[in-house]
C-alpha cells in the first residue's frame, strides 16, 4: 500500500522490470516474495499464472500497440517445478492469430533456465477506447 492507496499490479505481482520487448515477444522479470508462498515456501499457483499471462499480454501489446486492450479469454498453466522466493523471468510470445483473436504462449524460468511452468492463452483484442467504457460507470 502506497499512502491509502492499495499498491498497483506490478506491486503486487513483484514486477522487476522489462527484461525485453519486441513485436509479439517479451520477458519480464519478478521478484517472488516469501509472503507469495503457501506451506513449504512455494509461490502460490496464481502468482505464476499471473506472472505468465503478463508476459503475454506485454508481447501482445509490443505487437499491437496500447490502443488496444488484450483480455484473455482463456488461460491453461501447467505446473513443471515449484517456484521458490527469488527472481523468476517470464516469457511471452504470440504463436499464431490475426484479427481479433491471437495465440500466446509463455513460461516461467528461474534464473538458471530452468522451465517452473508453461502456459497457453486465448487473447480477444479490443479497442482501449471500449474498455475504458465498459469501465466507466
Amino acid at each position: 500500500m502506497i499512502g491509502n492507496e492499495p499498491a498497483g499490479l506490478g506491486d503486487t505481482l513483484g514486477f522487476v522490470r522489462i527484461v525485453t520487448m519486441e513485436p509479439g515477444r517479451a520477458s519480464l522479470e519478478y521478484r517472488c516474495g516469501l509472503h507469495m508462498c503457501h506451506s513449504g515456501g512455494i509461490a502460490q499457483g496464481g502468482f505464476v499464472a499471473g506472472w505468465i499471462d503478463a508476459a503475454m499480454a506485454h508481447a501482445v501489446i509490443a505487437k499491437v500497440g496500447t490502443d488496444t486492450v488484450p483480455m484473455s479469454l482463456e488461460l491453461k498453466i501447467s505446473y513443471f517445478a515449484p517456484t521458490i522466493p527469488g527472481l523468476v523471468i517470464a516469457e511471452g510470445w504470440i504463436e499464431n492469430g490475426g484479427g481479433r483473436t491471437l495465440f500466446a504462449e509463455g513460461r516461467l524460468l528461474d534464473t538458471n533456465g530452468k522451465v517452473l511452468a508453461k502456459g497457453t492463452s486465448t487473447i480477444r483484442l479490443l479497442e482501449t477506447k471500449r474498455v475504458e467504457q465498459m469501465t466507466a460507470s
